[in-house]
């Protein structure tokens, strides 16, 4: 089987980890890829935005499954471009992609299928919203509708700060065009977790539950990043609780899925709030979530190119996923900056990690040059270890982190602890 992976960040190294563990792939590539990638497939010098050229290289390569990292190519409609010639890709169409897309269109497709999710409004201008806010009473969470890295989110104290931050989404255009329409969000309260799980259309497999630490500093504090970090399994979703994101959830996705006519042959990404109310859904994802892919694929046990066929020949329910029964943490390591400006080009040192090391150093934004492997992105690596405990996991996640070094390396240092502090195991 020939594979293309397309994109060049951590989720996409951990992809290819996990494929790279099939001997009988003949050739595994990667567009672009970055410098840990290129350790373990080859990385094919094509930008993942540009449609045209992924499929004519998939097209002449004779490339038998496509699979997509980012985001931005399934709204831009990789998926109906590569069908379209004939060519098997994992991921759903143009359409279907606009559940991530365009948070107005998700939150919509929830109400209207009955999914739990918080009260919201969608706010077309900037006066909409002013006028909106003058209701407000109490938190408001404001979301840019469109595509913003994970960094398009705020939770403001009040009707004043979402003010401020909606004239920053709609005037300042701080996010482009992510930013034209915004939404309005009550403040859901409780604790967050992941879910993401394997769609053919017709049958749902999930994977094991994560949580991703969201903010840049320790204690849940700073701006918005796209993940400082994450652990699996998330205790949190317990097994009450998951029973019940089948049902209220699951099914209800399923149903509206097929209603709709969405071709959704790929991933989905459940972000989910732990409420007293129960669970609910503050956003979809189309695709593998990063850092959450770091910590998820290394816990699966079945083969990932085995799993992704039956996803896009629509026979998931013919197959069974194998979960390994361990605990899995990884930890972001980020340039000096991020989520802000940031400069690149450190000399990173520290990385020559061996297979049978406890911890695994997947890259995200780093490039190869002639003084070695140098900073080239916001986050830089992601370092995740497996254990029996989520303690043991973590332990061997931070000794490993703690021996590499670049000039402005941040990371945070409580990645796992809400989890381990329920049993008081926090150093």
């Amino acid at each position: 089987m020939k594979i293309l992976v397309i994109g060049s960040g951590g989720r996409e190294h951990a992809i290819v980890h996990a494929l790279a563990r099939n001997k009988n792939i003949e050739h595994l590539w990667c567009a672009p890829g970055n410098a840990g990638i290129a350790q373990e497939a080859e990385c094919v010098h094509v930008q993942a935005d540009n449609i045209r050229e992924l499929f004519a290289f998939a097209r002449d390569n004779k490339v038998d499954l496509t699979i997509v990292g980012p985001e931005g190519p399934l709204v831009d409609g990789v998926v109906d471009h590569f069908r379209r010639g004939g060519l098997t890709i994992v991921g759903p169409t143009k359409t279907a992609a606009r559940l991530e897309g365009s948070k107005s269109f998700a939150k919509t497709f929830m109400h209207k299928y009955g999914i739990p999710t918080a009260h919201y409004e969608v706010v077309p201008n900037l006066e909409k919203g002013a006028y909106l806010l003058s209701f407000w009473k109490g938190p408001c969470v404001v979301k840019a509708d469109g595509l913003a890295a994970g960094k398009g989110v705020k939770v403001c104290r009040d009707a004043a700060e979402a003010k401020e931050f909606l004239f920053e989404v709609m005037e300042k255009e701080v996010f482009g065009a992510a930013g034209s329409t915004a939404i309005l969000e009550e403040c859901l309260h409780g604790e967050e977790a992941t879910v993401m799980a394997f769609c053919d259309g017709k049958t749902l497999v999930p994977m094991p539950a994560s949580q991703d630490h969201k903010r840049l500093l320790d204690n849940d504090e700073g701006p918005n990043t796209g993940g400082m970090g994450a652990y699996a399994p998330a205790p949190v979703l317990t097994p009450a609780l998951m029973k019940r994101v089948e049902e209220e959830i699951f099914k209800p996705f399923l149903k509206g899925i097929a209603e709709e006519g969405f071709d959704f042959l790929g991933i989905i990404y459940f972000g989910l709030m732990m409420t007293p109310a129960g669970p609910q859904v503050l956003e979809f994802n189309v695709r593998f979530g990063d850092p959450e892919t770091q910590v998820v694929l290394p816990l699966l046990e079945s083969d990932l190119s085995d799993v992704l066929m039956a996803v896009a020949q629509k026979r998931l329910s013919e197959i069974t996923v194998r979960w390994k029964k361990q605990s899995s943490l990884c930890l972001v390591l980020a340039s000096a900056g991020y989520p802000g400006i940031y400069e690149k080009g450190k000399v990173i040192k520290g990385l020559s990690f061996k297979p049978s090391d406890p911890a695994t150093v997947f890259h995200a934004g780093t490039q190869q040059k002639p003084e070695g492997i140098v900073t080239a992105g916001g986050r830089v690596l992601g370092v995740t270890a497996l254990g029996d405990t989520l303690e043991s996991a973590r332990d061997k996640a931070y000794q490993a982190a703690n021996a590499i070094s670049f000039e402005g390396k941040i990371y945070r240092k409580d990645i796992g602890a809400k989890a381990l502090a329920v049993s008081g195991r926090v150093g």
